[in-house]
């Protein structure tokens, strides 16, 4: 387990300096400093005293790669990579592009927790109401229950989640007036913004997630250990409980897995349709406002949060099957 790991750790490292020399250079092959000095001032007519006070005032008045004024270590460490890119290892992000000039750090950290209240409690209902529903239409199956589920779960996929927050914000907003249609508060009155959104999101995913667990049930039901346990005379909800979904974790945990960075960067969509200030619409305001050094810092954390799920999920596969071994 320790060797891999480690090995784990080495691929990661390997992947992340990939995805952010990759990064870099994309940003700033497109645009140059000066570009983006442009970009932040607005205006039709900015001068080069102004464009040279921007860039000195964000660090991007140094070469990019290498300043061969320099010497010794500093010709590399002095330098738009260096400080703009190698530093996220560090996890120090810097100041954002716009006038404001935000701490990138400060807002990830204090926007991630939002972000956390709004996708944790969809992550965990998710898949447990998924799981459920498609045990439902298993256990009932070739029956009409199961019949009109399926259909239910392919008409629930075929909609757009635009269209899920439209009549939810209309219906239960404005005609019920039963929750605010947008906006956010801190401590327990979030638990009132919150509701909408979550089970809006819940519903948009749930004909998707529901049909794959049924399909992968389905699959589990013509195992010649379910054939057994039969014989053994175990009920059905027995069969399903301790043996088919059992059996079927592993991919439940590479599905629901799959959606774990998420639960950390927010929903991009519901977060910006619902007001909800979190890592999503920080990444929304970032893109619409063309500010390169958060999307650049997010780009690195959504990574990370991908390596990292992808290690947890094969780390769970040896908690739920024995028969996995992690060599």
């Amino acid at each position: 387990m320790t060797r891999f790991v480690l090995r784990r750790l080495l691929y990661g490292l390997a992947i992340l300096v990939g995805v952010n020399l990759f990064t870099f250079v994309l940003f700033f092959s497109v645009n140059t400093p000066d570009d983006m000095a442009r970009l932040n001032i607005g205006g039709k007519r900015v001068t080069q005293a102004q464009i040279e006070q921007w860039k000195t005032e964000r660090g991007y008045d140094k070469p990019l790669y290498y300043d061969a004024s320099r010497q010794g270590a500093e010709r590399l460490t002095h330098t738009i990579l260096w400080e703009r890119s190698v530093s996220l290892f560090a996890l120090e992000f810097g100041k954002s592009d716009a006038r404001q000039a935000v701490n990138i750090g400060h807002e990830i950290k204090t926007r991630m927790g939002v972000s956390l209240q709004l996708a944790l409690p969809l992550f965990i209902l998710q898949v447990i109401v998924s799981v459920a529903f498609a045990l439902l239409l298993v256990f009932f199956r070739h029956s009409r229950i199961d019949f009109w589920g399926v259909v239910l779960c392919v008409l629930m996929l075929s909609i757009s989640s635009l269209f899920y927050i439209i009549v939810g914000q209309y219906l239960f907003a404005r005609v019920l007036r039963l929750v605010p249609m947008n906006g956010f508060a801190p401590g327990l009155d979030a638990v009132k913004f919150l509701l909408l959104p979550i089970g809006l999101s819940l519903l948009s995913r749930l004909g998707g997630e529901a049909r794959l667990y049924r399909a992968m049930f389905l699959e589990e039901m013509g195992k010649d250990y379910v054939r057994t346990a039969r014989a053994k005379g175990l009920s059905e909800g027995q069969v399903l409980r301790r043996h088919v979904l059992r059996n079927a974790l592993i991919p439940i945990i590479t599905s629901a897995g799959s959606y774990l960075p998420y639960v950390f960067l927010g929903s991009l969509v519901f977060e910006s349709f619902f007001g909800i200030p979190g890592l999503g619409a920080f990444v929304i305001e970032a893109i619409t406002g063309q500010d390169f050094a958060i999307v650049r810092s997010m780009v690195f954390l959504g990574a990370v949060l991908y390596i990292a799920s992808n290690a947890l999920m094969d780390i769970a596969y040896t908690w739920v099957d024995p028969r996995v071994r992690l060599s």
